[in-house]
C-alpha cells in the first residue's frame, strides 16, 4: 500500500486528497503538513509526496524531498521561472511531476488540444477561456496555461512568444499566431475550460467541466502513486496515462 504524504494538508486540495486516501484500498495517507509545520519527517516516512501548498514554500519542499529521495507531485500553481529551475534541479535526483491540473480528463484534453493545434495549423486562431470560483487568486489558471502550452507545443512555438492576456481598450488587431487567454471569476465554480480553434467560417471547441474538487484529488493520488519506483526525471500527467507526448 503506497503511503502518500500531503503538503498543504489544511487547504481545499489537501483535504480532498485526504478524503480520497481514506476511502482507498490501495493507498494510505502518510500524514500531512501545513504552515509552520516540519516537512522533513514527513518526507522521510512517505513513499511519495503531493504538494498543493504555496509557491513561496516550493523551494523548501523540493529540498526536503531531495534530501529524503522521495518522489513528489507538484500541483501548486502560480509558479515562476525560478520555481521551474528548482524543479529541474530536483528532477535530476528524484522523480517529479509538475502540473497545473491533476484531472485525468484535463490531461486527455491537453493531449487533444496539442493534436488539434498541430493538425489544424496556424491559420486557426486559438483562444482559451476559463472560469473559477471567486476565491481563486491567480489568472490565467494553471490549467489554462497548461492548455496553452499544449497548443504551443503542437505548433512548435514558445507560449511566451505568442501569449495574449487581459485585452482591454484599443488593443489593435489580434496578433498573428497568438494564443489568447480570458479568465472569469465568480460563485463556486470548481473549474471550466474551453479551447476555441477559430478558422474561416468554422470553429472547433474542446471543453472540460469540473463538477467537484474530488476529480483533481483522485488524479493527484493516481499521479503521485505512479511516481513511486520511477527513475529521477521530470514527468507529466500524460506519462501517467501513457499518452504520447508532444513535448519538444
Amino acid at each position: 500500500m503506497a503511503r502518500i504524504g500531503i503538503i498543504g494538508s489544511g487547504g481545499r486540495m489537501g483535504r480532498a486528497i485526504a478524503d480520497v486516501l481514506a476511502a482507498s484500498d490501495e493507498h494510505a495517507c502518510a500524514g500531512g503538513v501545513d504552515r509552520d509545520t516540519v516537512l522533513t519527517d514527513l518526507a522521510g516516512h512517505a513513499d511519495a509526496l503531493a504538494d498543493f501548498s504555496a509557491p513561496d514554500a516550493l523551494v523548501a519542499n523540493l529540498a526536503a524531498a531531495r534530501e529524503a529521495r522521495t518522489p513528489i507531485l507538484i500541483g501548486t500553481t502560480g509558479l515562476t521561472g525560478e520555481h521551474h529551475a528548482a524543479i529541474e534541479e530536483a528532477a535530476a535526483v528524484i522523480p517529479v511531476i509538475q502540473t497545473g491540473n491533476t484531472s485525468l480528463g484535463v490531461t486527455l484534453l491537453a493531449h487533444l488540444v496539442g493534436e488539434a493545434a498541430a493538425r489544424l495549423g496556424p491559420d486557426w486562431d486559438v483562444e482559451i477561456l476559463e472560469m473559477h470560483h471567486r476565491m481563486k487568486v491567480d489568472a490565467p489558471s494553471g490549467t489554462a496555461l497548461l492548455l496553452g502550452e499544449a497548443a504551443a507545443r503542437g505548433r512548435g512555438v514558445e507560449l511566451g512568444d505568442k501569449r495574449e492576456s487581459g485585452r482591454d481598450g484599443h488593443t489593435g488587431r489580434r496578433g498573428e499566431g497568438a494564443i489568447g487567454f480570458a479568465a472569469l471569476r465568480g460563485g463556486t465554480v470548481a473549474g471550466e475550460h474551453s479551447v476555441i480553434f477559430a478558422g474561416e467560417q468554422e470553429r472547433l471547441v474542446l471543453s472540460h467541466c469540473a463538477e467537484s474538487r474530488a476529480i483533481f484529488a483522485r488524479g493527484a493520488v493516481r499521479g503521485t502513486a505512479w511516481l513511486i519506483g520511477k527513475p529521477p526525471g521530470r514527468y507529466t500527467m500524460e506519462d501517467v496515462l501513457g499518452l504520447p507526448s508532444l513535448r519538444a
